[in-house]
């Protein structure tokens, strides 16, 4: 008996000490500082060459692909843009058109890991699209932008570039080449 009223009272010392156990709560915190908006993995490429073509007496159209990682890692949800201006294509004293480079239909638009790591950028830049061109390049317009609240995280869109080439134009033993500037800001 003596065993079985040692044993009750291990039993109700257990459940004592259990009824009387405390809790206690922690506030967990972290700074996030705002990275930086900035082009990612060598792009804009530093040169775009345009497929080589033989005159024919007609017009000729031409493209090249031009890719433009972006990284907004500001978490600021503020958007952002890419803004270009060019000097006209020249080879010598000769030039093409003003008007002669556009982007015809929407870049194409993924983000560099899985969708989970960035929010895709939504446009409202419309196409087709001019690049301004000039002697002097002229002031820089938004070839593509990200909205409030969409371009976050590391994403590349690709460009699709048409260059015109007008029937009466001259055939040149030298390239003919434009000097193109690309901006990154922030806002759309």
């Amino acid at each position: 008996m003596q065993r079985l009223l040692g044993l009750i009272a291990l039993v109700i010392a257990a459940a004592g000490a259990c009824a009387g156990s405390a809790q206690a709560s922690t506030t967990a915190s972290v700074m996030l500082n705002a990275g930086a908006l900035s082009f990612v993995n060598g792009t804009p490429a530093s040169t775009l060459t345009f497929p080589t073509t033989t005159l024919n007496g007609a017009n000729r159209t031409l493209t090249a692909t031009l890719a433009f990682d972006v990284s907004d890692a500001t978490g600021s949800g503020a958007g952002w843009n890419v803004a270009a201006t060019s000097t006209q294509f020249t080879s010598g004293s000769r030039t093409l058109p003003a008007a002669a480079t556009t982007i015809q239909t929407t870049p194409s638009l993924v983000c560099d890991l899985l969708p989970i790591f960035c929010t895709l950028a939504s446009t409202i830049v419309s196409y087709p699209y001019t690049l301004p061109a000039a002697a002097v390049a002229p002031a820089a317009t938004p070839i593509y932008d990200a909205v409030a609240n969409s371009g976050l995280g590391a994403q590349t869109f690709t460009t699709t570039w048409t260059l015109a080439v007008p029937a009466g134009v001259f055939a040149s033993a030298t390239p003919y080449t434009s000097t193109w500037t690309f901006s990154l800001g922030s806002g759309p």
